[in-house]
């Protein structure tokens, strides 16, 4: 029975694993197809790379995109980081208070953020662009990065900053040289959670964006209502920047670590 279990355990998890990875692997391999069917492999070529990067459309999504998610990820984890910390001394009820309206734009469909911010736009006449969209993003970024990290707060030695500070260390010193490093992992769990979501949104920001500006989930739906291979050459290279990213962050900590701990 164990043995059953067991078995169908692994078979459970190997379909998963295929439900899950297949649409990647199927559009990295397609990225390189050299016709222009989307169901038949016709031979290894690198033209639609080619086609992509001479694109000034493609190319200028991809501008936007990154440039966006960058300043959404850098500013929402700012903002985000001081104000967790800035609660985490006050009292009960503007806790409270803080953390509910931080958990709307989390519980809240999308479609009810784009929305609102539209019409928020629209009734203060800001003409919508990159900045609408750069505000839009840095808005629906900071709840993550406060929900991650919260839990690293919650968990400090509450104590720690006054014991800097009798130690002869400012406010600011104490801060930056004991807060922000205790809580270092979850500021970065939150800036990679940001970045992701600045990244590939599409529909705040087909709500919030104006003419000649749109990142790539806007150029992506623009261009699935004729057949374009490019399309497969564009998500194949937001996989391996996003993928190169996410190695970084996680394997870059870890041999400074080792660094350290053998120079201890």
């Amino acid at each position: 029975m164990k043995r059953e279990n067991r078995a169908f355990s692994h078979v459970y998890m190997v379909l998963l694993v295929i439900f899950f990875y297949a649409p990647i692997v199927y559009t990295i391999v397609f990225s390189f197809n050299a016709g222009r069917s989307l169901t038949r492999f016709e031979g290894v070529s690198f033209q639609w790379y080619a086609k992509m990067f001479k694109d000034s459309n493609m190319m200028q999504a991809m501008m936007y995109t990154i440039l966006i998610a960058v300043l959404a990820t850098v500013i929402s984890t700012v903002v985000g980081t001081f104000t967790s910390i800035g609660l985490s001394r006050s009292n009960k009820i503007m806790k409270n208070i803080v953390e509910q309206i931080n958990d709307l734009p989390l519980m809240n469909p999308d479609i009810v953020t784009a929305i609102g911010l539209l019409m928020l736009f629209s009734a203060v006449h800001v003409k919508k662009g990159f900045g609408t969209m750069l505000i839009a993003h840095i808005m629906f970024c900071i709840p993550y990065v406060m929900l991650s990290i919260a839990p690293k707060l919650k968990g400090l030695d509450p104590n720690l900053c006054d014991a800097a500070m009798d130690l002869g260390a400012t406010p600011i010193q104490a801060l930056f040289k004991v807060i922000v490093p205790q809580i270092m992992p979850g500021i970065v769990s939150g800036a990679l959670i940001a970045f992701t979501m600045s990244f590939d949104d599409f529909v705040i920001s087909y709500f919030v964006t104006g003419n000649g500006v749109s990142n790539i989930s806007i150029l992506v739906y623009t261009m699935s209502k004729r057949v374009n291979p490019s399309i497969n050459a564009l998500s194949t290279l937001i996989i391996v920047i996003i993928s190169v990213f996410l190695l970084l962050v996680n394997v870059v900590p870890s041999i400074i670590g080792k660094k350290k701990a053998k120079r201890a």
